[in-house]
């Protein structure tokens, strides 16, 4: 089994786990039928940007919800990963690539 396959049963698994409580924001796909969620590259490839647009609602308590569990506490990525807020309605993830990690938590909140 390739590692694209597994990554895809693993969506479709977190796709398929029970809702969630009814939340502040929303993140939906795009016209693809993908999550928005991308990767920017910058200053030589020293800089790393993990991008989430078109944020419905609250994008603030989507960068909180982000902040609190997309890493445990304490660990490196999680004093590493610094998070914007632009024209509430991006989040920018800056400090690392994490963009396979913010799609399987946005999955598994049902979205």
């Amino acid at each position: 089994m390739s590692a694209l396959s597994a990554f895809r049963s693993q969506l479709r698994a977190y796709a398929t786990a029970a809702a969630h409580p009814q939340l502040a924001y929303h993140v939906p796909r795009n016209a693809r039928g993908s999550i928005p969620v991308y990767t920017d590259i910058r200053n030589a490839g020293s800089r790393h940007l993990t991008l989430i647009r078109n944020i419905e609602g609250d994008a603030n308590a989507l960068a909180q919800d982000l902040q609190s569990s997309l890493h445990p506490k304490g660990s490196s990525d999680a004093r590493r990963m610094r998070i914007h807020v632009l024209h509430n309605k991006h989040v920018v993830l800056a400090g690392g690539l994490w963009k396979t990690q913010v799609i399987r938590w946005l999955v598994g909140r049902g979205f």
